[in-house]
């Protein structure tokens, strides 16, 4: 069996049907009880959740605007349940995580076709860590200040514990989590390590 090649562009964008739709869409249902019910609070407004494993599953199944889209959607779900009001910037934020999450297939990582390596676990861990960097450290502060005029002291507190606890839950069990998808896709499609 060989593997499909695609453009950088549609590696992004992703194939968009049905299936894609569909899981985005229960990604996001999923993400936003999770965001809730999910987790350990470990600062104001700010929890060690497992809605993160969402954004590891739909960015490996369907790639990184799909992942994305997930993630903002599943944030304003999480903010109407949990009663907070929207704060678009963390859905902002959020949303650029799982796109960093997503980035998969572009350094070789095909999960749906059972390949990821110890390579790409190593590649992922860093993208994951840049992704939280940029979405924390610099996308949700600035949209915070941008949007709500809020004074940042708050705001830097809370990146910063999302940083530590998203990166340690889609490090920490994401990784297993995509050598296990990688591999039961190995069985399904008959692809061997030599293939």
């Amino acid at each position: 069996m060989t593997l499909r090649k695609e453009s950088v562009g549609k590696m992004i964008v992703g194939k968009w049907d049905t299936k894609t739709v569909v899981g985005v869409a229960i990604g996001a249902a999923l993400y936003g009880v999770l965001m809730n019910y999910g987790g350990i609070r470990v600062f104001t407004n700010t929890s060690l959740t497992t809605a993160m494993i969402i954004d590891v599953i739909v960015g490996a199944l369907f790639g990184p605007l799909p992942a994305a889209l997930m993630a903002f959607c599943g944030n304003v779900i999480a903010d109407l349940i949990g009663g907070w009001g929207f704060w678009f910037d963390w859905s902002v934020g959020n949303g650029v995580l799982a796109f960093f999450v997503g980035l998969l297939p572009l350094y070789g990582a095909r999960i749906d076709e059972g390949v990821f390596t110890t390579k790409h676990a190593v590649i992922y861990a860093i993208t994951v860590i840049v992704g939280n960097l940029v979405a924390f450290g610099a996308v949700t502060p600035l949209l915070t200040y941008l949007w709500y005029s809020n004074e940042l002291t708050i705001t830097w507190s809370q990146c910063l514990s999302a940083f530590a606890s998203n990166a340690s839950v889609q490090i920490i069990v994401g990784i297993p989590l995509l050598f296990l998808l990688a591999s039961r896709n190995a069985r399904s499609t008959n692809l061997s390590k030599e293939d």
